[in-house]
């Protein structure tokens, strides 16, 4: 029995044969090149809806978004654009530049001198506008220039992330190419810049033709810099990294393009839906409104004069009455859908209360909806503040040591610096304190801790110090010195006095 198993067992092994599937390749045809994607994150951002629907209908593989969509004629609508983009991306921008508080470091001599680059290229406000472009759009570069003609100390000039490319080698950057465009003679040249580390060079475009740079008068004086190659002339800025586009920094509307556009067709929708729902006059043709002057019928208007002509009734005894119709307009279900679409655009970014959005309208009264969603602004914020306080160091010590070359001095080391922020006035804020003011009084923090901790960077040491000592008074906290132990006793009169008890 035993070998006419084993038999069939080699059998059934030399007829069942199992083989490896065939590896398959799938393709998938991008729709959209880096500058493309710039434009689309601009169009988001300027939030002009003519122009937000001309671009889409130029995008290929966007024909069923709410925005290229082209409505049958005669049953056109008003289409309508939130402006949530923008106004996530300048709230955001806000909540960082207030709280910015200049930078500190111990070489006075340089960070004085950088006081004065920083106010002669008003640097604070170019901040506003480096962090703006760069949530929208993805990245952008700082490049460092001199005009003896304007100033003798560097020029700070921001490029945003499609006017430049970047170059790399090794995962590292190799060379910033910015790309700035002139008109002459109705024609339209694209100079490009390159720095790289220890050289400045130029070029001219026609087209796809390089040109002599005296093409253009104000170029014609440009020529090619080399120093030393520790040095490059620019600095890349960026807040997080684009998965699409590897090098590149990826914009805050990253992953959102669907949930805007849904949220404007909504917005589009409840909007016609009030028109469509206003009230509807049957008339009859002898009743309807006429020009005055001319007595000819006014037309209907879907706006402003909506009526349905209906014939008149000539019998005897006949009574011609205007009818009024009017639709009830399913307003909770257009409302629910934008809160759960609006919900969904803020998801990541931002809470609804810092735009001034009604919480009661998104949160459950159930949960700690609102401080869960704070959450997210802080979160946003601090991630903008960490490349902040990598970006701005590089800014300064790049600028001067463009500056010292200049002069013909070799660039000096890097100094340390530190960028303060302050604290984020929020209503986290309080919930900060409600949850501070608990552990203190559990007995698991300190006074010291718990001050450091509300209060952060927006105060200095001293300032910290001068608090907890207050805070110690005002609760009857006094620290004393612990007793010390006199060192200079007479050991000789102890021995005495010990003696004469035992004699006694």
């Amino acid at each position: 029995m035993g070998r006419l198993m084993n038999a069939m067992k080699n059998k059934m092994q030399s007829w069942l044969e199992i083989k490896d599937n065939i590896p398959k390749s799938i393709v998938v045809n991008r729709k959209e090149d880096l500058q493309i994607y710039f434009a689309k994150n601009r169009m988001w951002y300027i939030g002009d809806s003519s122009e937000l629907q001309e671009f889409y209908s130029q995008i290929e593989g966007k024909e069923t978004t709410f925005w290229a969509s082209l409505p049958t004629a005669g049953l056109e609508i008003k289409k309508t654009h939130s402006g949530l983009p923008k106004k996530i991306i300048d709230k955001i921008t806000d909540i960082v530049i207030d709280n910015y508080n200049g930078v500190e470091s111990k070489e006075n001599t340089k960070i004085d001198e950088w006081k004065k680059i920083a106010k002669e290229n008003n640097f604070d406000k170019m901040l506003w506008k480096i962090v703006n472009e760069t949530m929208y759009l993805g990245d952008g570069a700082i490049k460092y220039s001199y005009d003896k003609g304007m100033s003798d100390l560097p020029i700070l000039e921001w490029f945003p992330g499609d006017m430049i490319d970047v170059i790399y080698k090794r995962g590292r950057i190799f060379e910033i190419i910015f790309k700035t465009y002139y008109k002459k003679s109705h024609k339209k040249y694209l100079l490009k810049e390159y720095r790289g580390w220890g050289y400045v060079k130029y070029e001219l475009y026609d087209g796809e033709n390089i040109v002599p740079l005296n093409t253009i008068d104000e170029l014609k004086d440009l020529k090619p810099i080399t120093f030393d190659k520790s040095v490059m002339w620019a600095e890349l800025f960026k807040i997080d990294e684009n998965s699409k586009f590897p090098g590149r920094g990826a914009s805050k509307f990253d992953g959102k393009y669907d949930t805007f556009d849904s949220l404007d067709e909504i917005l589009s929708q409840w909007l016609e839906a009030v028109r469509l729902g206003k009230p509807v006059k049957y008339i009859p043709e002898n009743l309807l409104p006429r020009d005055r002057n001319t007595g000819e019928i006014l037309p209907a208007n879907s706006f402003d004069n909506q009526y349905i002509e209906t014939e008149s009734d000539m019998k005897e005894g006949s009574q011609n009455q205007i009818k009024v119709v009017q639709t009830d307009i399913p307003s909770d279900k257009y409302y629910q859908s934008y809160i759960t679409y609006l919900d969904l655009c803020l998801q990541g970014l931002i809470s609804p209360s810092t735009l001034g959005i009604d919480t009661k309208k998104l949160q459950d009264p159930n949960a700690s909806y609102e401080r869960q969603m704070e959450k997210t602004t802080l979160y946003t914020r601090q991630g903008i503040i960490e490349a902040l306080t990598e970006f701005i160091p590089k800014v300064i010590n790049g600028a001067l040591k463009s500056f010292e070359q200049m002069k013909g001095n070799n660039p000096s080391e890097d100094i340390e610096i530190n960028v303060k922020f302050g604290e984020y006035d929020s209503p986290s804020f309080d919930s900060q304190i409600d949850t501070v003011t608990k552990a203190k009084n559990g007995g698991i923090m300190s006074i010291e801790t718990s001050i450091k901790e509300l209060y952060g960077d927006s105060k200095d040491d001293s300032w910290i110090e001068e608090e907890i000592l207050r805070i110690k008074e005002e609760q009857g906290i006094t620290e004393m010195d612990e007793p010390s132990i006199n060192q200079d006793l007479d050991l000789e009169a102890i021995d005495d006095e010990k003696n004469e008890i035992a004699n006694s």
